[in-house]
């Protein structure tokens, strides 16, 4: 567990890799931890409880002390990092401790998400996923925390019969990641029936992209995960020269050029949305929102967008469709821009690519490189 604070007074295109010659980075989930740590270390030691009872033990007027799960991973170091910027007092867990700390809200991003790997290994995302949730809920209750803002998944809605979706689309998802992440909303909605004092925020993301702007921190997954991860990321190593190239699975979807159509959405947007979300809970309301572009974009144009913004022309193999993966998903943000006053703003594809592009090249091996 990991105490911050700054009150001195972080559904896949269809893509997958060639075999990867990575360098192993085990503890990069630690290291991006510490990167946090490293910038809050001097507006810790001025904190008035530094040196004596802890600041994280109580409450305090004025001060919201935010649960962060999943805190050293690719969105949820980028939440953390917003909330310290915007003097929070932030808490980030793996083992997810209440017993030493008293929170105001949580922020639950901990979770698998790889659609691939869910076809491959169903079990472990229900486990980690639906079951987590339900761990976190209950020790929630058992410790009076009243707040949850929830990182779902547009897998959640499958395959749609009608585009763009909003909200009310009916939800069948089609494979274990989403069917899972559906599961843990039901929970979480049959939860709050019961506490009329429960503020909940449900945030249904689509395809997430880019990096801190100020090249803080990026994405970097663990070897073993990589063959299913985001299309960014197997663009970049394509780009490095860690794969020799880059396969694209799936040309015949009933679309403009066959590939898969996905709503890229930049990690700086999408922190914007929980951090707003957050600020407009409210007791005894649920809100449920889908966090995209509304703009739909191919993974032949995402591929073209990468190449610009690496400047490398890199290899690509059409292969045939991965199991679980669906035609053509994109949002309708009407809701969350009408109701959080959220609107995307990082939208030019190739620059949320340049962006990360940039921290991936002085990162070639993940936070274990410099």
């Amino acid at each position: 567990m990991i105490p911050l604070n700054r009150r001195a007074s972080q559904t896949r295109g269809g893509m997958e890799y060639f075999d990867a010659r990575r360098k192993p980075h085990n503890v990069g989930k630690v290291i991006a931890a510490l990167v946090l740590t490293t910038l809050c270390i001097f507006v810790l030691k001025q904190s008035p409880g530094f040196g004596g009872s802890s600041v994280f033990s109580r409450h305090e007027p004025g001060v919201t002390h935010v649960l962060v799960t999943g805190g050293a991973g690719y969105i949820g170091s980028h939440a953390s990092l917003r909330l310290l910027k915007d003097n929070y007092r932030v808490t980030i867990v793996v083992n997810k401790i209440f017993s030493e700390n008293a929170f105001d809200a949580v922020m639950h991003f901990a979770a698998v998400a790889y659609v691939g790997e869910s076809t491959l290994e169903p079990l472990r995302y229900y486990h980690n996923i639906t079951s987590n949730t339900l761990l976190i809920l209950e020790a929630m209750a058992s410790h009076g925390v009243k707040t949850l803002i929830y990182s779902s998944t547009c897998a959640t809605y499958g395959e749609p019969e009608k585009m763009p979706i909003i909200e009310t689309t009916p939800q069948l998802p089609i494979n274990p990641y989403g069917k899972a992440k559906k599961m843990a909303e039901d929970i979480i909605l049959d939860f709050t029936k019961g506490r009329k004092d429960m503020s909940v925020m449900i945030l249904r993301y689509f395809n997430v992209i880019g990096s801190d702007p100020e090249g803080r921190l990026g994405e970097a997954p663990r070897p073993e995960l990589r063959e299913h991860g985001r299309i960014s990321g197997a663009c970049f190593d394509a780009a490095l020269g860690v794969i020799p190239g880059l396969k694209v699975k799936g040309t015949d979807y009933p679309t403009a050029d066959g590939t898969c159509i996905r709503d890229y959405i930049d990690v700086t947007d999408l922190v914007d949305a929980h951090v707003k979300a957050l600020n407009k809970a409210e007791p005894s309301k649920v809100g449920i929102y889908n966090v995209g572009t509304g703009r739909g974009r191919s993974v032949k144009e995402f591929v073209d967008a990468c190449k610009k913004a690496t400047g490398v022309n890199i290899k690509i193999d059409y292969l045939s469709r991965r199991p679980g993966d669906y035609a053509e998903v994109y949002s309708d943000p009407t809701k969350i821009n009408t109701e959080l006053n959220w609107t995307a703003q990082y939208t030019d594809l190739k620059e949320s690519l340049s962006v990360a592009w940039r921290w991936q090249k002085s990162h070639p091996h993940g936070y274990g490189s410099n």
